[in-house]
C-alpha cells in the first residue's frame, strides 16, 4: 500500500499570484504544483495538458479554449503547458480581449522559450514553486530525513524512499530528457548525469566533466543547459563586489533537491563525513532560493577569492552565510568569513552550523542551523 502523503500548506499564494496578473508557475515534476493549485484554486476551470483528450482536443483547435470559457472563468489554469505552446497564441488573445487571468504550470523552461513564450512579452510574470521547506513543514520537519531524502513531498514522506529516489533520478529524469528531444543517446546522458552531480556545489571544469563522461565539452555545455531549462540545476553565481580580494567570476552549479543528488551519485550522505557537509550546503540553498521566489526576489550569490577563501553564500547584498556541518567552530573554520568581514561590505556575516547556542565572535555570528532557518523566513534577514 503506497503512503498517504498530507497536505503541506505552501507559501506560495497562487491565488494571491492571479489577482495581480496571469502566471507561469514553473517547478521541476513532483513539487507539487498541480497539488497546489487543487487546495488553493478550488471551482477554477483546470485543463490538464497531461490528459490525452484535452491535449488531442486542443492541439487540434486551440481556439476551443475560448469558446469552452464563459463568462464565470475569470481564472483559468493551464497544466504543462510546455506540451502545446502552440495555444499561448490564444492566451494572449484571451488576456487581451476578454481578461482572463492565466495560472500556466510546467516543468520546463525550454519548449516555452522555443515555443514563443515571448508572445505574451509583459502579459504574464513567472513564479517558481520549489519542493517542500522547513516553514512549511512545520514540526513535520526533520533535518536528517531531508538530508536523506530530498523535500519532494512523495519521497519525503514515502515509506521505501531509497526506491522512489532511484526512479525519480533514473526512469524519470531520462523519460524527461527524451520528452525534451534534447537527445537520443540515453547511456551518454546517464553517464554524464552522474558526473554532473557528482560536481554538485563546485565551480564546474566542463573540459574534465566531458573527459569523466566520455563525450565532447561542447556536449557538455548543451546538457548542462538542459538541467537548467528543465528546472533541475540552479546556477549560482560569483559576488563581485569586493575589492581587497579579487574574486572569481566563475558560477556553481546545484541540484535541486539533496535527496535527487544522493540518488544520482549513487551515495547517502552519513554524519561526520565532507559529502554530508555538501549535503547540509545544497539543502540551505534550497531555503534561501525558496525564500528568494517566495518573498523577496534577491539575488543569492557565492564568494570566492582567487586566494581561495570562499563564503557559500551571499544574500542580496547584506547578508554573508557560511556553511559548516559541525558541533564545534574552530577558529579556522572562520577564516573565509573574516576575509569577508574585513571588506566592510555586508551587513551580517553568519556561520550556520550544528553547534547548539547562538555566540559572537567579533562581527561574525555563529547560529544554529534551526535559529537560522526561523530568522531567515520570519523575515529578520531583509536588507
Amino acid at each position: 500500500m503506497a503512503t498517504e502523503i498530507p497536505y503541506i500548506g505552501r507559501t506560495l499564494d497562487v491565488a494571491g499570484l492571479l489577482r495581480k496578473k496571469s502566471h507561469f508557475l514553473l517547478g521541476p515534476r513532483q513539487t507539487g504544483k498541480t497539488t497546489l493549485i487543487n487546495h488553493a484554486l478550488p471551482g477554477v476551470r483546470v485543463y490538464d495538458l497531461l490528459d490525452s483528450r484535452e491535449y488531442l482536443a486542443l492541439s487540434h483547435r486551440p481556439a476551443r479554449l475560448g469558446e469552452e470559457l464563459g463568462p464565470q472563468d475569470k481564472w483559468v489554469v493551464i497544466d504543462e503547458i510546455q506540451r502545446l505552446p502552440d495555444l499561448l497564441n490564444e492566451v494572449q488573445r484571451l488576456i487581451e480581449t476578454r481578461g482572463v487571468r492565466f495560472l500556466l504550470t510546467g516543468s520546463s523552461a525550454r519548449k516555452l522559450r522555443q515555443g514563443g513564450v515571448n508572445l505574451l512579452g509583459g502579459r504574464a510574470r513567472t513564479a517558481h514553486l520549489h519542493p517542500l521547506t522547513y516553514a512549511e513543514l512545520g514540526a513535520q520537519f526533520d533535518l536528517r530525513r531531508a538530508l536523506a531524502r530530498g523535500l519532494l513531498a512523495s519521497i519525503y514522506f514515502s515509506d521505501d524512499p531509497v526506491a522512489d529516489l532511484r526512479a525519480y533520478a533514473g526512469t524519470y529524469l531520462q523519460q524527461e530528457i527524451v520528452a525534451e528531444g534534447a537527445t537520443r543517446n540515453l547511456p551518454a546522458f546517464s553517464r554524464f548525469l552522474r558526473v554532473a552531480a557528482l560536481s554538485n556545489g563546485s565551480i564546474v571544469n566542463f573540459t574534465n566533466i566531458g573527459n569523466d563522461a566520455q563525450m565532447p565539452r561542447t556536449t557538455v555545455y548543451e546538457y548542462f543547459a538542459v538541467l537548467q531549462d528543465t528546472l533541475l540545476l540552479h546556477e549560482v553565481p560569483a559576488w563581485r563586489k569586493t575589492r581587497k580580494r579579487k574574486p572569481l567570476v566563475s558560477s556553481k552549479y546545484y541540484f535541486f533537491d539533496v535527496g535527487v543528488v544522493a540518488a544520482l551519485q549513487e551515495r547517502s550522505f552519513q554524519p561526520g563525513t565532507p559529502e554530508y557537509g555538501q549535503a547540509l550546503e545544497t539543502y540551505l540553498l534550497h531555503e534561501l532560493l525558496s525564500y528568494r521566489d517566495y518573498r523577496t526576489g534577491e539575488p543569492v550569490c557565492y564568494w570566492r577569492s582567487t586566494s581561495g577563501f570562499e563564503v557559500d553564500f551571499i544574500l542580496g547584498d547584506h547578508t554573508g552565510i557560511e556553511v559548516k556541518a559541525k558541533e564545534n567552530i574552530a577558529p579556522n573554520d572562520l577564516r573565509s568569513l573574516q576575509a569577508l568581514a574585513e571588506e566592510n561590505k555586508l551587513k551580517r556575516l553568519l556561520c550556520v552550523c550544528f553547534e547548539v547556542r547562538r555566540r559572537q565572535v567579533g562581527r561574525l555570528v555563529i547560529l544554529p542551523w534551526r535559529e537560522f532557518l526561523e530568522e531567515l523566513w520570519a523575515g529578520r534577514y531583509a536588507e
